[in-house]
């Protein structure tokens, strides 16, 4: 596609810096369940070690600021990834890392255990967020997009781009139906049919272009690798049509790879 053409590097990287912060922020925002441990419920352990530090948010870098003795207890109020917010008998309510926890006891006097997500919960998924990057008829293509799960072979999703060209960028949006014939598989391989707008802005050069909004339709085929924990790998090609407003229609081609969370 003539228009859209390899962008310099410096646009290819600070493209890529922008997708991985995106992914990351929006990580940390849906990957706060509650407490899985706790199947959605307050749970009380005991404090086994001489003492479980409380910190002030959910990281090594927030400060201790509360302390429990051996043989106090905590309610388990909520999970996010390694991270366990509690709350003391004295009201204080902080969070605790994972290494701590696992050391911590149930009435029963045994040590607490906590699930982590399995190739059964990236089966079962219901929601999928993720961005991917790559090659777009020849310029950078960076993308977000959010899936639902209808059944295990079927989802829907909803797609934002934005397309980074030597002689002009743009942005497309998109929805599609995927189809994955095997979800049970740790590679499962998929087929998609979708359609969308696309919307070109040419740079200033010699002879200033118009700006252009066409509908596009697009199949396409790829897989996604369960990797670990609710992480996944996913790697797609597409084959769009961009039904112009001129007499001719075009073809492009598209692949991208990028990696997602399942929740």
């Amino acid at each position: 596609m003539s228009e859209r053409n390899i962008t310099t590097t410096h646009s290819t990287s600070r493209s890529i810096r922008a997708l991985v912060i995106t992914v990351l922020v929006l990580t940390r925002i849906f990957t706060s369940p509650v407490a899985q441990a706790a199947d959605d419920e307050y749970r009380q352990v005991s404090v086994a070690d001489p003492y479980l530090e409380m910190h002030t948010g959910p990281g090594k870098g927030y400060p201790v600021f509360h302390v429990v003795d051996r043989g106090e207890a905590v309610d388990i109020l909520m999970r996010r990834t390694d991270w366990f917010q509690v709350r003391a008998d004295s009201g204080a309510v902080g969070w605790v890392d994972r290494a701590q926890m696992e050391r911590t006891l149930v009435s029963t006097g045994t040590p607490i255990e906590f699930a982590e997500a399995s190739q059964q919960d990236f089966t079962d998924s219901r929601w999928e967020l993720g961005g991917l990057a790559g090659d777009f008829g020849g310029a950078n293509i960076v993308s977000l997009y959010g899936a639902y799960s209808i059944n295990p072979h079927v989802s829907l999703e909803v797609w934002g781009s934005q397309i980074l060209g030597q002689f002009s960028n743009g942005w497309m949006g998109s929805v599609n139906v995927t189809h994955e014939t095997w979800p049970d598989w740790r590679i499962s391989p998929f087929f998609s049919l979708g359609t969308g707008v696309i919307h070109t802005e040419p740079k200033p050069t010699i002879v200033q272009g118009e700006d252009r909004t066409d509908q596009v339709a697009h199949a396409g085929a790829g897989f996604r690798f369960y990797a670990t924990r609710r992480f996944i790998l996913r790697a797609e090609f597409k084959s769009y049509v961009v039904f112009t407003s001129r007499d001719d229609n075009e073809e492009v081609e598209e692949w991208k790879v990028g990696f997602a969370f399942f929740f």
